[in-house]
């Protein structure tokens, strides 16, 4: 029975000349192809027969739905492929027999990706004072640890993240002209009335970057950012150390907040070096989709050897 429907299957697809070869033998990969972008001519044929379609689609009231990955699995289960190959000839990462870019089923999962993690953007912000005992001296001596990074859960701690984001008041407001140091009363606008004065914000960037979300939400033309780039050194003045899911984290909740910042001409540009460079490639396209990826700019950044025990890498990543 089996055999026999696979005849007629054969029969069927045949009807499509471009399924044929020039020995008017089928091209099985080819129908592989046409199944995964579901071309309207396979569709129809596989409709207008009544056992192909019993066997490939599913009657919900008066529409019918093909079962793709069925159909796929009889052509490849009765071998009816005249190929060398049981791939497409297409590159690419695939799951499931489908290509990443033709599927939502694939994505960069990390721990903590459902969580907001404010971060702490300097040393002394990112450190835990504690005193301990110490037996030499018979007092108690002051000690610094990195602290415990809190994770709000969006769902879970959505009362603490409303209250983390909203926007904050900023203090100490010192203008610098060439008239030297005042206190402003009131920023500059354009006719539209967005402010026109140029901002050095001092402070968490995170809480920043929301806090200037009302007066800039889809206005900003250009973002820099150069994060910490995770490599457990603390020379820099800020938190250089997390883990590396801490640190998807950390980023995937700004660039979330600077997509909203950009215009629809806007552009991000994010520099980093090799440790975390492609994990946030990938996570980049999924918050503003990959066809907006533009270039991986990489650049020389510095001209001496270092200490690395196999390669001594000298350039970093700038994605736009």
């Amino acid at each position: 029975m089996q055999q026999n429907f696979k005849e007629h299957l054969i029969a069927i697809l045949l009807k499509d000349d471009r399924l044929k070869d020039e020995q008017g033998e089928l091209k099985g990969n080819l129908v592989k192809e046409f199944a995964n972008t579901l071309d309207e001519n396979l569709i129809t044929i596989l409709l207008e027969d009544e056992k192909t379609r019993t066997q490939f689609f599913l009657k919900i009231k008066d529409v019918f739905v093909f079962k793709t990955n069925e159909f796929k699995f009889f052509l490849d289960e009765n071998s009816i492929d005249n190929s060398y190959t049981q791939y497409s000839n297409q590159i690419g990462l695939s799951a499931g027999g489908k290509f990443l870019k033709d599927t939502t089923d694939v994505v960069l999962n990390f721990p903590f990706k459902d969580c907001v993690l404010e971060g702490g953007q300097s040393t002394e912000d990112g450190l835990d004072t504690y005193f301990e005992y110490d037996d030499t001296q018979e007092d108690y001596i002051e000690k610094q640890s990195k602290r415990k990074e809190i994770f709000f859960n969006e769902v879970l701690a959505k009362d603490e993240i409303d209250r983390l984001l909203e926007p904050k008041a900023f203090t100490n407001i010192t203008k610098y002209d060439s008239k030297g140091e005042s206190k402003p009363t009131q920023f500059n606008r354009n006719a539209k009335g967005t402010i026109t004065d140029n901002l050095i914000i001092k402070g968490n960037n995170l809480l920043a970057l929301h806090s200037l979300k009302q007066e800039f939400k889809g206005k900003v033309k250009l973002i820099y950012i150069d994060p910490p780039y995770n490599t457990e050194n603390d020379s820099f003045k800020y938190n250089d150390n997390f883990y590396h899911s801490s640190w998807l984290t950390f980023m995937r909740n700004r660039i979330i907040i600077a997509k909203e910042l950009l215009n629809k001409d806007g552009v991000l540009f994010v520099s980093l070096d090799d440790k975390e460079a492609h994990y946030f490639k990938v996570l980049c396209d999924e918050v503003f989709e990959r066809k907006n990826f533009i270039a991986d700019i990489c650049h020389k950044a510095r001209a001496s050897v270092s200490n690395d025990k196999i390669i001594s890498p000298n350039h970093n990543h700038l994605f736009l």
